[in-house]
């Protein structure tokens, strides 16, 4: 079988002992100054000011661009803050009703209604956006960079390349945190670290925009293994912007994963979740759950998780999730079934597909998976996830020497998994 693994999976740590070090990498004097003196950073405060202006500056019988623009610009920031969905929502409206309002003629309007439809994972939608604002006139580094996430995220990865290719020539944050995406993609790690921290050199004027490239980065420390670089920049960020809860959740996984601090993390996500509405601090309390060994939580935790998470209002922003989750703890495989193959109305991508052949296993329909398995994932490349979960799944068809070569690849990623996988992981690898 040929296996071709994302980022990161030949280039990990050499020692499988240092998972067990006693060394304490996040502070927990650092996240209590942090907790107990936490306000909201000046960027959001005035960010808060803009949305009052440019609203009120808005004339609700009269067509209008540039207000409108700004308005939703400064709901979208604050999305990116403290993930109220109905800001991103309400940013959407707005920019749909200067689409109808200007006849489509508006190419940075179709481009933004784009990127809102990426964030939320309508990809197929964002591609016809994409096309919209293509055919009115785009700028060269405009429509470079849109088709790229576009065609990255559906999976057209050779069309992405090629765009990429063609955005070397500007060689700025834009190109270089793109480079980054598909050197991961292309297991090339250490450049793939080293493209994302250009990026963020280059972004000296823009703290936010730095901030975002430094977490990326620090996320791609992860995926390394090399967690106290991780930490050290999601230090960083978290205090250049206190309202970074990105960063503050990997200092909490950090602790939770690494220092097996599990109180420390709880403490985390906990406060995370009473500043940030999006779900994600939930699913991180239920892997802190699932270390501890609380299952009666794990499980509490799993629901509150799936109801939020599972709201329309969230699209199909959190599939993978609801399918480790409904796979797992919840003991819903139908469920997961479900949401998988609606996931592949959205994008057809190595990692949905393996969603996809997972939930069958799971649902009993083992024919079906493996043949889902051969035509779509098998030689592709995944992430630590789908390659634990094609090993289990191998390991079920009674295939164990590639569940064992699976079991091996997910391994290397093994600070991605949950604390229960990766236990399971652990023992099926002794």
């Amino acid at each position: 079988m040929n296996l071709k693994f994302l980022p990161g999976l030949a280039l990990i740590f050499g020692l499988a002992g240092c998972a067990h070090e006693k060394k304490q990498i996040v502070s927990a004097v650092f996240i209590d100054s942090l907790i107990n003196h936490y306000r909201e950073p000046d960027i959001a405060i005035s960010n808060d000011s803009n949305i009052v202006f440019w609203r009120n500056r808005i004339h609700p019988e009269l067509p209008g661009l540039v207000s409108e623009s700004k308005y939703a610009a400064a709901l979208t920031f604050r999305f990116h803050l403290f993930g109220d969905i109905g800001d991103i929502q309400m940013a959407e409206r707005v920019n749909r009703k200067i689409d109808s309002d200007f006849n489509g003629k508006e190419a940075q309007v179709a481009l933004t209604l784009a990127r809102y439809s990426i964030l939320q994972h309508r990809f197929k939608e964002a591609d016809d956006w994409l096309i919209n604002a293509t055919r009115t006139g785009l700028k060269k580094y405009d429509r470079l960079t849109a088709a790229f996430d576009v065609d990255f995220e559906l999976g057209r990865y050779f069309n992405a390349s090629n765009e990429l290719k063609e955005l070397k020539s500007d060689a700025g944050y834009g190109y270089f945190f793109r480079r980054s995406k598909m050197d991961h993609l292309n297991g090339q790690l250490d450049s793939s670290i080293h493209a994302m921290m250009r990026a963020a050199e280059l972004e000296e004027n823009n703290p936010y925009l730095k901030q975002v490239a430094m977490g990326n980065a620090a996320d791609l420390y992860i995926h390394a293994g090399e967690l106290e670089k991780a930490a050290a920049l999601y230090e960083q960020c978290v205090q250049m912007n206190s309202a970074d809860f990105h960063c503050l959740q990997g200092l909490g996984w950090i602790a939770l994963v690494h220092d097996r601090n599990d109180r420390l993390a709880e403490k985390i996500f906990s406060f995370i979740r009473s500043k940030n509405k999006l779900p994600d601090a939930l699913f991180k309390l239920t892997q802190m759950a699932d270390a501890r060994g609380d299952r009666d939580l794990e499980t509490a935790y799993a629901k509150s998780f799936a109801r939020q998470a599972g709201d329309p209002v969230y699209g199909r922003m959190y599939d993978k999730y609801l399918i480790e989750l409904n796979t797992g703890i919840l003991h819903n495989p139908a469920l997961a079934e479900h949401i998988a193959e609606k996931e592949l109305d959205n994008r057809t991508t190595p990692q949905t597909w393996a969603w996809y052949a997972w939930t069958l296993f799971s649902n009993n329909k083992k024919d079906q998976a493996y043949a889902v398995f051969e035509k779509n994932v098998s030689g592709r490349p995944l992430e630590g996830q789908e390659l634990y979960w094609m090993g289990k799944m191998m390991q079920g068809l009674n295939r164990g020497f590639n569940a064992r070569a699976f079991y091996q690849a997910a391994y290397l990623n093994k600070y991605d998994l949950s604390p229960g996988i990766l236990k399971d992981l652990e023992n099926q690898l002794d």
